[in-house]
Formats: C-alpha cells, structure tokens, sequence
C-alpha cells in the first residue's frame, strides 16, 4: 500500500488514504479497521484534584470518571461559546486530554491559569504519548482509541496491523460526517454554542454542577431554540472538486451558513458538516460555490 499524506489543516502529515479509501471505510463499518492519530496534541493533567477540577471547568460530568473511559468534552467561553473541544481519558493517577495540535497551547494557559491552590500539575504529553484509533464498532465519539505511550507506538501498530486494516483520515471523516459528529475549528466558529451542534447530553452533560458557558447553554435549551443548527448536506456528486470548508451555503441570493467538513462516503457519496440558520426551510435547494446540495437534519429545530 502506497500512503498518500494530508497537506494542510490539523491532520497535517497524518495519512489521508492508501489509495482505496472506499475499501478503507468498508473495513472501518465492519469494526475491521485501525488509524494512526499521533498527530494529535495529548495534555496530561495529574494530581488528586484534577477529575473534580476538570469536571468544574469543562461540559461534562467527571466526578466518578471511571479509568480507562473515554469522553468528548468542551470548554466554553463566559457566553457559551465553544472554545475548546477535546476527548479525555483517565488512568486512575492522570487525566489525558486529546485535542487538534493547534489547540494545545491556548488550553494549557488557561488551565494553568486556573489551577489555583489545587493538587493539580498541567503538562504537555505530546512528546510521552501517541493516540491510534483501535479496531472496533464506532462509538458516539470516534472510537475505540488507544493511548500508548510513544516507545511502544510501533509495536501496538504492528499488533493492529496483524489483525486489521489500516486506515487514513479520508475514511475516518466519511464516517464521521455520515454520523454527524461535528469538529471544532472546523464545523464551528467564533459565534458557535453546543445547543447547535446536537452535543447535549454526549459532550455537554446537562444534570450537573455550573461552569463557565453553562447558564447560555441552558438558558437556550430551556426557553427557546439555538439561532443556528448543524445539518449534513448531500452535495451533487457530479462536481469533480467540491467546494472547501469554510464556503457560503446560500439559499438563493441569501448566505444561510457555512460549510464544514466535506467528504466522499463510500455509501452516500458526497457529504458535508454545515451549519446553517434554524429557520432556512428544510427542503430548499441550497447552493455552495455552485454545487446544488440538499439537508438532512441532526439538530432538530
């Protein structure tokens, strides 16, 4: 298998494809599948406080944290914005948070900012230990995933690679968009809240203590409905380039969001993460740079 690498963005080196991707998602459908994710950022965070510490600061519940578990998670802004989305997993002595690259250093300040008089130590883990994507049925966030520590990396790929197929991120965006699981930086801006991107309830527990953002979150859910929503647009797969993310999805003359991110899925063909506003009528036929493409809702309105 020849490894064709991704150029840009925050998968930046990681494999992209080893030129059947169709073959690739298939195995990763089947649970026959693994990837190589030691591209991504690992914050680790010891002492006897941190799971108290992180479940005040973050979207979700980790008070009882069981080790070995792993959970999506978010910290918002004092507005309910999304500022940081990551995935966490605890060894009953440290916490590691996975996250894009290029949000490793702004979290750290801020935890480290927040660390007060606490029995809790923040660490850049990058360097000690590596994720893959385990062989497995997808859950609600990705996974399975392995953490391993770097000086075992290759032996756990080569275990991996006895007993499935590797994968690149082609695959693991198809499947990703086909399951609507938006990603932050990508699927999201500046003005995004959790209630628009159908995370209640997974990444954003909504039955525990405050934390910054919360009272926005709840004020939405409880009184009214967010001013946008995440949707998943099957696109016209007669383009032979589909537009990038970050592209208008207009609604005739009038920009009604944006696009996310765009895959190829071996089953639906072309697909997109977007968000647009809650009010663009469900059946319009939308266009984005040209390339007509249609709803399909996962935060309902």
């Amino acid at each position: 298998m020849t490894a064709v690498f991704v150029e840009d963005g925050p998968d930046k080196g990681a494999i992209w494809h080893f030129g059947e991707p169709n073959k690739e998602q298939r195995a990763l459908a089947e649970g026959k599948a693994w990837a190589d994710l030691s591209h991504l950022s690992v914050i680790a965070i010891s002492g006897d406080d941190r799971l108290k510490w992180l479940h005040d600061l973050t979207t979700q519940y980790l008070v009882d944290f069981g080790a070995g578990m792993w959970l999506s998670a978010m910290v918002l802004d004092p507005q309910g914005h999304v500022e940081y989305q990551f995935n966490v997993v605890d060894d009953g002595t440290t916490s590691y948070l996975v996250m894009d690259p290029h949000f490793v250093e702004g979290l750290s300040t801020y935890l480290n900012k927040m660390r007060f008089m606490l029995r809790v130590e923040v660490r850049d883990a990058t360097s000690e230990f590596a994720v893959l994507r385990a062989p497995g049925a997808a859950n609600e966030i990705g996974g399975p995933f392995a953490l391993v520590p770097r000086a075992e990396l290759e032996e756990m790929k080569s275990a991996f690679n006895s007993t499935a197929t590797q994968v690149g991120t082609w695959a693991l965006d198809a499947e990703r968009v086909a399951a609507g699981r938006p990603r932050h930086g990508i699927d999201t801006d500046f003005k995004t809240i959790p209630n628009e991107l159908g995370v209640l309830n997974g990444a954003v527990h909504m039955n525990k203590g405050c934390y910054r953002g919360q009272e926005t979150v709840a004020k939405i859910y409880n009184l009214g409905k967010p001013p946008r929503r995440l949707v998943m647009l099957h696109l016209d797969g007669h383009a032979v380039v589909m537009p990038p993310t970050g592209t208008p999805v207009m609604n005739g003359e009038t920009q009604v969001g944006f696009l996310g991110t765009v895959a190829r899925h071996h089953e639906l063909g072309p697909i997109a993460l977007a968000i647009v506003k809650r009010n663009t009528p469900v059946d319009a036929q939308l266009m984005v740079e040209g390339v007509a493409a249609s709803q399909q809702i996962i935060v309902e309105a």
